[in-house]
């Protein structure tokens, strides 16, 4: 399987102005301590997809990510009851393939977004980073393109959510609002996506893989905090006003604009009920709990907290994750990575030492 059924992808590929100077630094001296060590540590966990993860695993072509079904958004309904399965294992499949694919547009978009970031952050040492990240979201689009052509075999365009906000965050000139958009915003999107799959899909594929991207994402929000909260202490109250009215936006965008409107249009058991079951059911509702734990502390972790914003997270339901601690989330998130990762060499070292036991019985006989 290597090439996918695509489904509303525009082979012509999608073509943005963007703004903002390309800024040279001649001070190559001064130094933040905090960046450097996320400098370090970038370079000192890159991974090679290839090998880190077992291409030969094969997947259940009915079910590719062993999605639970009460992750199925519209399993708790009377029209999932009504489906025979076969339609079901359709629903599956075309869920896998539209998660993955939103997952694999995102990653470019975080890619184009670093890349960017090398360009216009006036300072070496985010420079520095930048450079890791873009080479960390170069693996990450490897990865689920991969996974979509030679395991899920469907491919679906760009989500007009995640497009809107792509589109807002490229074209703006000021790099803290790429900062915002990519290292808070989508980010924490892909945070909150990426651990319901290390946690509950069956594949073990799908479940290493997300876990190894996970423990990326993580240093690139612990940057982006790093990089935006001394500079949100100096902005005006208007240009605060401004920060605050993006990422609200952005907020409300990632709640309401995610329930897979283009994969139940294209399904067709009735897009619009689809839609309105998937934006209620428990599956969305632990999605947005995720979202919001990543983004909300972090936002009060950028000096982006302040009386608007709150009444913004408040009407959103969601200030109450202010109270939470990014950073030990994070902390988290990369060392359940390296469980991953542990187990993984291990299992392989068993297999390794049977084959070895294998022959040398072979030869002994």
């Amino acid at each position: 399987m290597e090439t996918p059924e695509i489904i509303g992808t525009d082979p012509a590929g999608w073509s943005l102005g963007t703004g903002g100077d390309t800024l040279f630094t001649w001070d190559y001296d001064t130094s933040a301590e905090r960046l450097l060590s996320l400098y370090r540590k970038g370079k000192q966990k890159q991974w090679d997809a290839e090998l880190r993860l077992d291409w030969t695993h094969e997947v259940d072509p009915g079910d590719p990510l062993g999605l639970p079904d009460e992750f199925v958004w519209i399993a708790d309904s009377e029209l999932w009851r009504r489906l025979p399965e076969r339609e079901r294992t359709t629903v599956r499949r075309h869920m896998a393939g539209w998660l993955y694919s939103q997952f694999l547009h995102g990653e470019q978009g975080a890619l184009i977004c670093s890349a960017k970031v090398v360009q216009t952050v006036p300072d070496l040492d985010a420079k520095f980073y930048a450079a890791t990240q873009v080479m960390d979201e170069a693996r990450h689009v490897e990865i689920y393109q991969r996974m979509l052509n030679t395991k899920i075999g469907i491919r679906y365009g760009l989500s007009t959510g995640l497009r809107d906000l792509l589109e807002t965050i490229v074209r703006d000139s000021r790099w803290d609002i790429t900062y915002l958009g990519m290292q808070v915003m989508i980010e924490g999107l892909a945070l909150a996506s990426f651990s319901i799959q290390r946690d509950r899909v069956g594949d073990p594929l799908a479940r290493a893989l997300n876990a190894y991207v996970l423990q990326d994402e993580a240093r690139h929000v612990a940057f982006g905090r790093l990089a935006l909260r001394d500079y949100y202490r100096e902005l005006s109250a208007p240009e605060l006003k401004d920060r605050e009215d993006f990422a609200l936006d952005a907020c409300w965008a990632l709640r309401d604009r995610f329930a897979g409107e283009e994969m139940w249009r294209h399904l067709d058991y009735g897009a619009d009920e689809c839609i309105r079951l998937a934006r209620r059911s428990p599956a969305m509702r632990e999605f947005r709990r995720r979202l919001f734990t990543r983004i909300v502390p972090t936002l009060r972790d950028i000096n982006l907290f302040g009386p608007r914003m709150q009444d913004g997270l408040k009407r959103l339901g969601v200030l109450g994750f202010g109270r939470l601690d990014g950073a030990a989330i994070s902390e988290e998130d990369e060392r359940i990575a390296e469980e991953v990762a542990r187990l993984e060499m291990f299992g392989r070292a068993r297999e390794v030492a049977d084959v070895i036991a294998r022959g040398a019985d072979e030869d002994e006989h």
